[in-house]
């Protein structure tokens, strides 16, 4: 293998810039990075608002994620099968707007029933576009480019969110209910104005048309039928519950069981996000590969293990080393997200039939939105239930997701080989 002079590595900034060079995925960055302010100001506003203005309580809240996340399952495979029946470019345009639509609507929601319908409209609609968007790159863009335009979305989505919420908190400081309205509906309008940049996409992204001269290409079987296929899913969704924990898990341990203060929180999140933003591009490079993806996300899964030992050796030390072992911990859990996700993006694009991009595309969103909606509850189950055994469940589980995963690249890899 050879190894690239330390002098001649781009800086991020200078990949990004490279990367940005490409006409499609320019236009979807600077779509996403629109979009992304508006739903960092919608992630930071919505909970409060909820709870402090309509009146809801904290059980009637979880249990409007949990049923938005569960109908963002079945909206990640139907985001991807129309996208392979229709033109993904309309149909991305048309959710992202509609998606905005919702999110300004929430201000209207006035009691329990019409916030759980405008959730499952909001998420239901974002879980699709998500299908959406990854059959578009998987069309646009071939090899290791599919990975690395997921890689530059990620990052440009990081920057988003984290300008969104430092946007909310001009809302936070009035605290009233119209600056919580005016500022969520302008994270809808925000939304929209995306919708409408990403009509400038190529005809290219989308579908092949049926042409009556020439015959269908065959499509073969649905993916539920590729037993692989569906394993990587549920193996990646299983990992993906790290998100969970990063958003639920860490903070009520932090704030509740170690002796470390509050602030921490935040700095977790800060370390999280420079990690993502400075990383994410560079340490994607090879994904897509079978073998070395696996390998990374086996990697992932070690540092992950890790990371949960020392967010639970933090529960019984004193201030200063519970710091500590909360920042180290934080920053393993930053590398496992990125190679994890890395790994998981390669395989997903190379092991799919590339006739049926948006099937697949949209059943390994399915894993993504499942592990999003038991998130909550398995890291209560441990974490929050059971403290230091539920922090070693957890490292068990993600190691043993992990090698289920490099398992499959590395028979993966052995076949194609053998072919």
């Amino acid at each position: 293998m050879t190894t690239t002079p330390a002098d001649t590595v781009p800086a991020p900034r200078q990949t990004l810039r490279v990367a940005l060079s490409d006409p499609t995925l320019k236009i979807l960055a600077s779509a996403i990075l629109v979009s992304t302010v508006g739903r960092g100001i919608f992630l930071t506003l919505t909970v409060l608002y909820f709870s402090r203005f309509v009146g809801l309580s904290a059980v009637e809240i979880a249990v409007i994620l949990s049923v938005s996340s569960g109908v963002g399952v079945a909206t990640s495979y139907l985001g991807g099968r129309l996208a392979d029946r229709f033109s993904a470019r309309r149909l991305l345009v048309g959710m992202v707007a509609v998606q905005g639509l919702a999110i300004a609507t929430y201000t209207f929601a006035g009691n329990f029933i019409t916030a759980v319908v405008i959730a499952c409209i909001t998420v239901g609609v974002d879980r699709g576009a998500n299908a959406t968007r990854s059959a578009i790159i998987a069309r646009a863009f071939n090899g290791p480019n599919r990975v690395n335009a997921r890689a530059v979305l990620r990052t440009i989505t990081n920057l988003g969110i984290a300008t969104g919420g430092m946007i909310a908190g001009l809302a936070l400081l009035a605290g009233t209910a119209d600056a919580f309205r005016g500022m969520m509906i302008s994270a809808g309008v925000v939304y929209i104005l995306s919708a409408l940049h990403l009509r400038r996409l190529p005809t290219r992204v989308d579908a092949p048309r049926h042409d009556p001269a020439n015959p269908a290409p065959k499509r073969g079987a649905s993916p539920f039928r590729d037993r692989r296929y569906v394993l990587l899913t549920v193996l990646s969704g299983i990992f993906g519950m790290q998100f969970g924990l990063a958003e639920m898990g860490v903070p009520l341990w932090i704030s509740q069981d170690t002796s470390a203060p509050d602030l921490l929180i935040s700095v977790v999140l800060v370390i999280n996000t420079l990690c993502v933003v400075l990383l994410q591009v560079p340490l994607s490079r090879g994904t897509d590969d079978p073998r070395r993806a696996g390998k990374i996300v086996m990697t992932g899964g070690a540092l992950m293990a890790v990371a949960c030992a020392l967010y639970a050796l933090a529960g019984g030390a004193p201030v200063i080393a519970a710091v500590v072992l909360l920042c180290g911990a934080a920053l393993l859990h930053s590398f496992a997200e990125i190679l994890s996700q890395a790994g998981a993006w390669g395989l997903s694009f190379e092991l799919a039939n590339p006739v049926q991009a948006g099937a697949y595309q949209g059943m390994f969103g399915m894993g993504s939105a499942l592990g999003a909606m038991l998130a909550p509850l398995v890291v209560t189950a441990t974490v929050v239930d059971h403290g230091p055994l539920g922090w070693a469940i957890l490292a068990v589980v993600f190691l043993a997701s992990a090698a289920g995963i490099a398992l499959i690249a590395r028979r993966a890899s052995t076949t194609t080989a053998l072919a």
